[in-house]
């Protein structure tokens, strides 16, 4: 009766037949890559599990991967169970590749969200709740590694509910047993058909009679399960009100409807190295999760038209680019035209592989091959009309760059092909000009982030890279005003160059940039060289006498002279350049340094370490107060030098257990002064004079 009444039920968004996909998400060292191979052994789709310590899994098959032991972009394994087809989508754990998750999980029917029985780690579930939660994706999280569990599970569940907006309903309690090293938890009961299950590595549990010591406290479980579904059913609490006993049928009914909904997130227990509740998950996602008729109508999809949204786009050595996808309307094959370009193929992924397919239907995620002017996000249809509601989330803004080049200076010419083709893969790296320091700056999510772009671009593009911290866009401006005078005067054999000016040099409000004042009176100095003498006097403020440029100055000329035959557009403009470059050292010359408004987002519980993180930096705090729509974070607004932000983030993730994050932008520049002015002003030096040698 269960699987009639999901399986198929219009109601639950399952059309029989057609494929579906779930995103396996989580923090680092969850054990998600672990749980996809549990998943593909149960179902027959491998002989052997794999390890990530080894590198022989179906997901860490990438060099990256390997040689980080860590999955480093999402990938995409299918297989079958019970006749039902699935598409296991593992996606990083790292909080600098949360990029890669978000994409995954935009096409995904149900994300199982993998979290360890670790009170102490619950807040790191907190972002990913949240995605969820906002795009109304159903989600189960399964508590992995109930082996070595130190904490009991209602201790968990609490501190878990509280980073989760929706109800976490516990579908199962775990059987305990004493043992030389004290309890271990051995197996599950089911709180629904109340069977007891011992686990079995490497294969499915054993039915046991249940343990009558875990009576009460089963009992207890089932009752608290049954009133958070009847929250969402009034026939069901007439039920519960009534003392009458629900059927086991309409249970599992209610729970479909309720995760299809969006309402509840139950919760499931296993040890996925030891295959312990992966079944079980397996049979959850059988019966319960709808299927991509669903997730198509709340994306704002048409379920025909052959409508595929891409989510991952690959840039092979041999085989181009191709643009991984879920179909959710009709079929597209080899040929097809979608948005007006023509798919030269249709291939099944297999983790890194991909097999050649004649063509793919609903459900199914496939990788299109060169639809080259397609990216990450779009919408294809046959039509080339995509849905008016559909829309693709923006993508995460970059929170650490470098300053790279090419090793070799030959491959500069491909540099930026390369670049371009990178970001296409990953949308939250990006490369820019820095218009003062001109350098190249290549940017991220972090550290691991970037250097994982580094070993793509060697790897796959023969492109190996150099890359430092970037320099800081430092300028200098004047405190006092001053009038100089300057002559320039050369003969050369015929005719020769001359020019005379009188300026007056003064600061301006921060800010105003540059004015220049033509107070020339009775013809001292001829129009026409007027211009000159400003473009002179701009040339001057290039580099100021710290070796910066010089902002926030005003110029006035008001007196000169001029030579009928040997002056000229060129003598007058350098004169000029002369007469700033006497006038600024007279000054009193200062140095500015870059100060960004940020806003550091973090729970309550690491408020304190965010403000002697920013004031330990420099920063001045200016606010603080609830982040909107995250319950129980906070957002602390302040200034801080932007010489202080380069690897800020990387010490925020370290105070907050790599949630914290942080959204600044350039709000004005200060003066600095002090042995730290003097450092900054001694290495610009040095760098010229190195520059100057070579």
């Amino acid at each position: 009766m269960a699987n009639a009444a999901t399986n198929g039920n219009p109601q639950n968004g399952r059309v029989p037949g057609a494929p579906r996909c779930a995103a396996i998400v989580g923090p680092y060292l969850s054990g998600k890559t672990a749980l996809l191979e549990s998943l593909l052994f149960a179902t027959g789709a491998i002989s052997r599990k794999g390890s990530a310590k080894e590198g022989n899994t179906v997901s860490d098959s990438s060099a990256e991967a390997r040689a980080r032991k860590m999955s480093v972009e999402v990938t995409a394994a299918q297989t079958e169970f019970l006749g039902d087809k699935w598409c296991f989508l593992d996606c990083p754990g790292s909080v600098e590749l949360a990029q890669e998750t978000r994409n995954a999980l935009m096409v995904a029917d149900v994300a199982i969200v993998v979290a360890e029985p670790l009170v102490d780690k619950a807040l790191m579930l907190a972002p990913v709740f949240k995605f969820l939660d906002d795009h109304q994706i159903p989600h189960i999280l399964f508590i992995n590694k109930m082996d070595v569990a130190s904490h009991r599970v209602r201790e968990m569940l609490d501190a878990l509910q509280a980073v989760s907006a929706r109800p976490l309903v516990l579908r199962q309690v775990p059987i305990r047993e004493s043992g030389k090293d004290g309890d271990a938890v051995t197996g599950y009961i089911d709180l629904v058909s109340e069977r007891a299950y011992k686990y079995h590595p490497g294969q499915e549990s054993d039915l046991i009679k249940l343990p009558e010591e875990a009576l009460p406290r089963e009992q207890e479980a089932r009752n608290k399960l049954l009133e958070s579904l009847a929250d969402f059913d009034d026939h069901l609490m007439e039920e519960i009100l009534s003392d009458a006993i629900p059927p086991k049928e309409e249970i599992y009914q209610q729970l479909a409807k309720d995760l299809a909904a969006d309402l509840i997130v139950p919760v499931l227990l296993g040890e996925a190295e030891k295959d312990g509740g992966v079944r079980r998950l397996l049979k959850a996602l059988r019966h319960e999760v709808p299927g991509p008729e669903a997730l198509a109508q709340r994306r704002g999809i048409s379920s025909y038209d052959a409508s595929t949204l891409v989510f991952k786009t690959y840039h092979q050595p041999h085989a181009g680019k191709l643009s991984l996808a879920r179909i959710f309307g009709g079929r597209v094959a080899e040929g097809a035209v979608l948005n007006g370009v023509r798919v030269a193929g249709v291939l099944k992924p297999k983790g890194n592989a991909f097999e050649k397919v004649p063509f793919a239907e609903t459900g199914e995620v496939v990788a299109l091959a060169r639809l080259e002017e397609v990216k990450t996000g779009d919408l294809l249809t046959a039509s080339g009309k995509g849905g008016a509601d559909f829309a693709w989330p923006q993508p995460l803004e970059p929170l650490f760059a470098l300053a790279v080049d090419a090793e070799n200076r030959a491959d500069e010419v491909k540099l930026t092909a390369a670049l371009a083709k990178l970001i296409e893969e990953d949308p939250s790296l990006s490369f820019t000009h820095d218009p003062d320091t001109h350098e190249l700056l290549l940017s991220g999510q972090g550290e691991i982030h970037l250097a994982i772009a580094f070993d793509r671009l060697k790897n796959r593009f023969g492109l190996p890279m150099k890359h430092r911290r970037p320099q800081i866009a430092y300028k200098e401006t004047i405190r006092h005003g001053v009038k100089q005078h300057a002559r320039f005067k050369r003969q050369s054999g015929g005719h020769g160059q001359f020019a005379d000016v009188h300026i007056e040099v003064w600061p301006l409000e921060r800010g105003a940039g540059f004015e220049f004042h033509d107070r020339v009176v009775g013809g001292s100095v001829p129009r026409q060289f007027i211009g000159s003498v400003e473009e002179g006097a701009r040339e001057a403020l290039v580099r100021g006498p710290l070796g910066f440029p010089v902002v926030d100055v005003a110029v006035a000329l008001f007196d000169g002279q001029f030579h009928t035959v040997d002056s000229s557009d060129m003598a007058f403009k350098t004169v000029a350049r002369q007469a700033m470059q006497e006038a600024l050292p007279l000054c009193g010359p200062v140095l500015l340094e870059p100060i960004f408004a940020v806003e550091v987002s973090a729970p309550t519980d690491f408020t304190a370490r965010v403000h002697n993180l920013v004031t330990g930096r420099r920063g001045q705090i200016l606010n603080f107060q609830a982040k909107e729509d995250w319950v129980g974070w906070e957002v602390v607004e302040a200034l801080v030098p932007q010489s202080e932000l380069h690897d800020m983030i990387i010490e925020l993730r370290s105070l907050t257990l790599g949630i914290g994050n942080f959204a600044c932008h350039f709000d004005h520049l200060q003066e600095l002064s002090g042995r730290l002015a003097d450092k900054v002003v001694e290495q610009r030096q040095s760098v010229v004079g190195q520059r100057g040698a070579a």
